[in-house]
């Protein structure tokens, strides 16, 4: 039996030693049975403790695997106002493009301060949703990209997943390299490449929980939703190109729209 005022005793002396950095992010916390022990409580209480942390955001781990402090993951701010600015840096040179991307305008992280990326490149069926935004046919070809950026001192990674036709894809066989990631200038100079000039861009923006997947990958606390956006890529002919799927933890995440409005003559 959970005793809750043993539990939220524990929760609050466990959260003391994290906030006075007797704890520090990355370090392991002892076990269940070593909390459990140390702090004269039963095993439920401890586990419930630790539960309650986890959900504060402030302990990371899996049940029946190892526990540990949460390092602050980079906070991410995303304006709409940033794609004109990637549309700008097409034509500017590879070295220009080379020192500004998506990194540095979502979180202000330097790309070269990445721990590592991944990218899997494969072509696949397209799956029903995408083909609709597309104007495709379920199952037709199409390239997907799934890239993971890990930063450093092992905070959460962050994922996201392109779609383009294949049929438009193939023109530039260098797309389908992983090894020319990170590509200087991103996904709008990957289009001009294939002469493509980007007219606008749709954010669809919805709320979900994480999936199981997501919430070890990024370190995504219980009681945490995630944002998604789904970025739909246009031609300056109005033919969508490229979909974006890209998943933000919503306690990690601001969104900012801003709307230009045109003056008045007065």
């Amino acid at each position: 039996m959970v005793n809750v005022g043993k539990y939220l005793e524990l929760a609050e002396a466990l959260s003391e030693k994290i906030t006075s950095g007797e704890l520090a992010p990355g370090d392991q916390l002892p076990t269940v049975a070593e909390l459990a022990k140390q702090f004269g409580v039963a095993p439920n209480t401890a586990s419930r403790a630790v539960q309650v942390l986890k959900e504060r955001g402030l302990l990371s781990g899996r049940i029946g695997g190892k526990t540990w402090v949460r390092v602050p993951p980079p906070q991410t701010v995303r304006r709409n106002t940033r794609y004109q600015a990637e549309k700008d840096l097409v034509l500017k040179s590879e070295a220009e493009r080379r020192g500004t991307g998506v990194s540095e305008m979502d979180t202000g992280m330097a790309l070269a301060s990445a721990h590592r990326d991944t990218l899997t490149v494969e072509v696949v069926k397209c799956p029903p949703d995408i083909a609709e935004v597309l104007g495709i046919e379920p199952g037709a070809s199409v390239l997907r990209r799934v890239g993971v950026r890990h930063p450093p001192q092992g905070a959460c990674e962050v994922k996201g997943v392109s779609y383009i036709p294949d049929y438009i894809a193939k023109q530039n066989p260098d797309l389908f390299d992983a090894g020319n990631e990170p590509w200087p200038g991103g996904s709008q100079h990957q289009l001009h490449m294939l002469g493509i000039e980007v007219g606008r861009i749709e954010d669809r923006v919805t709320a979900s929980q994480a999936t199981e997947e997501e919430a070890v990958l990024q370190d995504i606390p219980p009681s945490v939703p995630v944002i998604r956006v789904r970025k739909i890529t246009y031609s300056t002919t109005g033919r969508a190109v490229e979909v974006n799927d890209l998943p933000f933890p919503a306690d990690r995440t601001t969104l900012i729209f801003e709307t230009p409005l045109t003056e008045w003559d007065t």
